[in-house]
């Protein structure tokens, strides 16, 4: 396989928080990717593939806007007055956008929730694995560690409370059992989300009762997480689970960029952390 860039051709970053992965690079997302597949496989979660867009509409039922002003990336289009300027090969600084009642993703799962809205899952619940485009508008950006648009991996399970604690142990597991196959050094903490109220009711019961821990390289990049969400979006969007009465709902949770940003961190290059993904791959549960 050959994964280096052509020599008459330099790919560049086009922007900040953008970037451009060179043949390297692209293979490390790509391969991966498919380790951490691995977790869906394990858990009988088979794959979907999840909107491009979210209703805003959706988002403001699960308090989104509530907790994540910040971070919503929404979706314009030029509105029909400006045609004819764009037509005529005019800049866009100026242009008159109009509002589409949609945003880009800023995680995977919300997509796959707001799809099974008014549904039984029934007692034995329901898995989902997908990987989705993400958006989110941060204060900063910084390499692959923090990126306007970046691929996040989830396996998603809804069902009860049981099987929720039993879907985010197998996740943990996984993780950590994963990153000794790579030669990563990961730690485990309770998370520290972005609440744009910090004195807020979510963020106050986050502190009490965390539902969300991460998993971080050595240099503070948390690279997936584990999320325990109650019963939360079963209530809002009146997910059952049988008898059960209202779902609950966790998910595992991958940056997929970080996890190459975590490699290269220990392997010291791209051609070293392929060979470090390679002897990962052959050792995959299942291989020879």
């Amino acid at each position: 396989m050959n994964t280096t860039t052509p020599s008459a051709a330099v790919l560049r970053n086009p922007g900040a928080g953008l970037v451009v992965l060179d043949p390297a690079h692209a293979a490390l997302l790509h391969g991966l990717d498919a380790l951490l597949s691995g977790l869906a496989a394990e858990l009988a979660a088979p794959e979907v593939v999840g909107p491009p867009l979210l209703p805003a509409e959706g988002l403001a039922r699960l308090d989104y806007f509530r907790n994540f002003p910040h971070l919503g990336v929404p979706a314009g289009r030029f509105s029909p007055e400006a045609y004819d300027s764009l037509a005529a090969g005019g800049g866009t600084e100026g242009l008159p956008l109009e509002q589409t009642g949609h945003l880009l993703p800023s995680a995977t799962c919300y997509g796959l929730l707001l799809a099974l809205e008014g549904q039984d899952v029934g007692e034995d619940g329901l898995r989902l694995s997908a990987t989705g485009r993400c958006f989110r508008n941060e204060t900063h950006y910084d390499g692959l560690r923090r990126l306007w648009g970046f691929h996040m991996r989830e396996v998603v399970y809804l069902g009860t409370k049981d099987g929720a604690a039993r879907h985010l142990e197998a996740g943990g597991a996984f993780v950590q059992g994963l990153a000794e196959r790579l030669g990563l050094t990961l730690t485990r903490a309770t998370a520290d989300d972005p609440f744009y109220d910090r004195g807020g009711s979510r963020a106050k019961l986050m502190a009490l009762d965390p539902v969300k821990h991460e998993y971080s390289a050595p240099d503070g990049t948390a690279i997936a997480s584990v999320n325990r969400h109650r019963n939360f979006f079963g209530e809002r969007l009146d997910i059952r689970a049988g008898a059960h009465g209202s779902a609950y709902s966790a998910c595992v949770a991958f940056g997929v960029e970080r996890w190459v940003h975590a490699m290269l961190l220990a392997h010291g290059g791209p051609e070293a952390a392929l060979e470090a993904l390679r002897a990962a791959q052959e050792s995959a549960p299942g291989t020879r």
